[in-house]
């Protein structure tokens, strides 16, 4: 890659050129006590018009797809004729799907404009979602359940990509965890929304409270899809509610964060990919993304898991907000910690001992207390750390830029095929204890925190050696096309 500023000039006119080199030119001269202010101001409208709806539209997304624990409280089982692992399966198909359809949708994510592209996305899983509602039959259940993973899988990249296209890389990265603390919201509502809708209206004009269920939730999603097509932001360039400074602005930190000699002349798929495969780092992170998609998969049978406590159904669905709401703020509080002390590893091995302990006690105790206490323990330990793994994952393979959004990519679809086998850890003949799923919770926990600590040792060991490498003040190696040149300073994140 040249100079950042030769970058800024994709013109269609010599004048057009010069006016944006010099453009370029007048803000990186200007103070960085003007960068600050300048960045502070646009972050704080970006922040409120972008995350919000974003966060909002994952809730949903994440509401969608989890709906199944909640309407299995009420009669879905026995009016499908549902038996033994038959759940499992409804649960696991869906991952099928999403995974079929992760790459393509990255491909069309690049010709679509992003608000259309999430817009049409959201309304098509709200139609399926809410469709779940007529299904007479298991397969039916099982074929609208593949169809909703496959319309989903779009929606994650989509928001990623958004982000890119707004925040730098040191900014993306606690901005994706308020992003993913959304999967908790989802949770906490599904389960207020699945005690009003199971209790209230089970029966109401001769339909099932559960089948109620899929209409009401697939209905809102349709409502907010076509806000957010209208609404939601698009890139920099195109937005109203920024000024024409703040719009060149936003333009020029992103330009100028690229700035990094990030893109040389690797921009190909077998390019990118060859970088990642060739870091054996990468194989270490996406074992740790899957074993901690793995240590989660209790998500999609926690309500069933909480009737063990012997509440009904409705006391069952209240009882698992307040756990979910208490995981967000945790999450919260734990992803600014990690951000604040650089530091991943430490953070995740110490919330993986959290989730392994609320696994134990689950399945050891028969104590109301204790298994409520649990309860707690499992979401806030498992689902806290796997926002820092995220996070991680991007911090950790800085350049080129290829290389990073490969890594990524590959860690996140090879990390989600844990649902699709991880769903028979909780079968219905093991309740109501659940001691296989218990335990193997656990046991995956803690070797969730075993793979993070090998990864700090492995960056331990990398920074040693770019402490003895670095002799001046200047890029390591004065190759410019050796991708993996670390400037001074530079240091991986334990």
């Amino acid at each position: 890659m040249g100079n950042p500023a030769e970058e800024w000039e994709k013109p269609d006119s010599k004048g057009l050129a010069f006016e944006q080199n010099a453009l370029y030119h007048a803000y990186a001269s200007k103070s960085p006590e003007w960068h600050r202010d300048m960045t502070k101001r646009l972050l704080h409208k970006v922040d409120w018009h972008l995350l919000p709806f974003l966060i909002l539209m994952y809730l949903l997304n994440f509401l969608d797809r989890n709906n199944l624990s909640q309407a299995r409280l009420g009669t879905l089982e026995e009016d499908l004729d549902m038996e033994g692992t038959d759940y499992n399966l409804a649960t696991s198909i869906l991952f099928i799907g999403y995974l079929l359809m992760q790459l393509p949708s990255n491909l069309l994510l690049t010709r679509v404009r992003p608000s259309l592209f999430l817009g049409i996305a959201m309304a098509i899983w709200g139609v399926i979602s809410a469709c779940q509602a007529a299904v007479q039959s298991f397969s039916g259940l099982i074929a609208t359940r593949f169809f909703l993973g496959f319309v989903e899988a779009p929606f994650f990249p989509g928001a990623v990509m958004l982000m890119s296209s707004w925040y730098t890389r040191q900014e993306l990265s606690h901005r994706i965890a308020w992003f993913y603390a959304g999967s908790s919201l989802a949770n906490a509502f599904g389960g207020l929304i699945g005690a009003g809708v199971l209790g209230n209206l089970d029966g109401a004009h001769g339909i099932a409270g559960w089948r109620w269920l899929f209409i009401i939730e697939g209905c809102i999603t349709v409502g907010i899809s076509l806000l957010a097509a209208i609404f939601l932001p698009n890139y920099p360039a195109s937005t109203p509610w920024l000024d024409e400074q703040e719009q060149a602005y936003a333009q020029w930190r992103l330009m100028h964060d690229a700035g990094e000699a990030d893109e040389v002349s690797s921009t190909s798929i077998k390019d990118a990919l060859g970088l990642v495969f060739a870091d054996k780092r990468i194989y270490l992170f996406i074992l740790l993304q899957h074993v901690s998609l793995l240590s989660q998969n209790f998500q999609y049978f926690f309500p069933t898991i909480v009737q063990t406590l012997g509440y009904g159904k409705v006391e069952t669905l209240l009882i698992t907000a307040p756990v979910w709401i208490a995981t967000f703020f945790v999450s919260l509080l734990v992803t600014w910690s990690s951000g604040k002390t650089n530091d991943r590893s430490l953070h995740i091995i110490c919330l993986m001992m959290v989730s392994m302990v609320g696994g134990v006690i689950a399945t050891a105790t028969t104590n109301l207390g204790a298994k409520f206490f649990a309860m707690f323990l499992m979401p806030m330990g498992a689902v806290s750390a796997y926002q820092i793994i995220i996070a991680w994952v991007a911090n950790s393979f800085p350049r080129p830029l290829v290389k990073r959004s490969a890594a990524i990519a590959i860690a996140n679809m090879i990390g989600n095929t844990a649902s699709i086998y991880g769903s028979y850890m909780w079968p219905s003949s093991s309740g109501p204890r659940y001691i296989p799923g218990g335990s193997a919770t656990a046991a995956i926990a803690l070797f969730v925190a075993l793979v993070a600590l090998v990864i700090r040792l492995v960056h331990i060991r990398m920074n040693k050696r770019l402490d003895e490498t670095e002799s001046s003040r200047d890029i390591i190696s004065s190759n410019t096309n050796d991708l993996e040149t670390r400037a001074v300073g530079f240091r991986y994140i334990l």
